[in-house]
């Protein structure tokens, strides 16, 4: 659309916070694209208050969720209005937004755009019941055709036009839709389903927490254990035993991180996006 409009782009060859305030300031930029790592170093850079980022408008987030802490201290920070949205390659980007010109809903992924219809399935296929949480299927103009020369994956994931993306997500009653974890991630503790996301919205309120990550650790009596990978802001710190009693003050009993750990920064592929699967927890001491 910035092309469409004549408008100027400012590219980055790999994202770096203190050069991307350095251009804003310089291109007057009025809307700005990333992935919710970005959104968190931006904010918590030692210097983003010697920059004028006044002219800053809007804010878009993808690619995966955007705890709802940022999102406040970001739109606070830079005095401007982050909208999170969803989509896939599978889905040509397209998805679902939170529309400028309508309410946004802090940690939803907001309502299907584009001629796109959303479902939420069970493993079978069936639609889930109101309020539960489902996996997220998606037909519409948008959506691929298939896996190129990989017909099983594509029987695999897309069933009578509905593409199937792994993802898990609840929708209110207004439509918007919440991102509640990727399928794949579900951490099963003792015959419990964990979400990992909303222990890691509990941790990202804790004023040390820069970044965390919650994963799966195996577990010989459990299955899997809940373990969270945390990084800290500059100068700040805080014992193990106090991150683990702050979330179980505010989540179930079984739901709690037991193992937590901490990490200089968390793994992250070239996007910028959180890398679990490169995640390990150290040994049990």
């Amino acid at each position: 659309m910035a092309v469409h409009a004549r408008g100027m782009i400012t590219l980055l060859p790999r994202f770096e916070p203190g050069k991307a305030l350095e251009l804003i300031q310089r291109d007057q930029v009025t809307t700005f694209a990333g992935v919710p790592t970005m959104y968190t170093a931006l904010l918590h850079h030692p210097d983003r208050e010697q920059f004028d980022v006044s002219s800053l408008d809007l804010c878009v987030s993808g690619g995966s969720a955007l705890p709802v802490e940022v999102l406040r201290g970001f739109d606070e920070a830079f005095d401007t209005k982050v909208l999170e949205g969803y989509g896939l390659s599978e889905t040509t980007g397209m998805g679902s937004f939170n529309l400028a010109d309508r309410e946004r809903k802090p940690g939803s992924i907001g309502v299907p755009i584009g001629g796109t219809e959303f479902r939420l399935v069970d493993d079978d296929g069936g639609e889930v019941a109101a309020g539960e949480p489902g996996e997220i299927a998606i037909r519409g103009p948008f959506v691929m055709s298939g896996y190129w020369e990989r017909d099983d994956a594509t029987r695999e994931t897309v069933r009578d036009g509905w593409f199937h993306t792994g993802d898990m997500a609840t929708v209110d009653d207004d439509g918007y839709y919440f991102i509640v974890d990727r399928k794949k991630e579900l951490i099963i503790r003792g015959g419990y389903n964990v979400y990992p996301r909303e222990i890691e919205e509990v941790l990202y309120e804790h004023p040390a927490v820069r970044e965390a990550a919650v994963v799966g650790v195996p577990d010989d009596s459990l299955g899997e254990e809940v373990g969270a990978a945390i990084a800290l802001k500059d100068g700040e710190s805080v014992s193990q035993d106090e991150l683990r009693a702050f979330a179980k003050e505010r989540v179930a009993a079984y739901k709690y991180p037991r193992r937590v750990w901490f990490v200089d920064e968390l793994p992250k592929g070239a996007t910028g996006k959180v890398l679990k699967r490169e995640i390990e927890a150290p040994e049990a001491g």
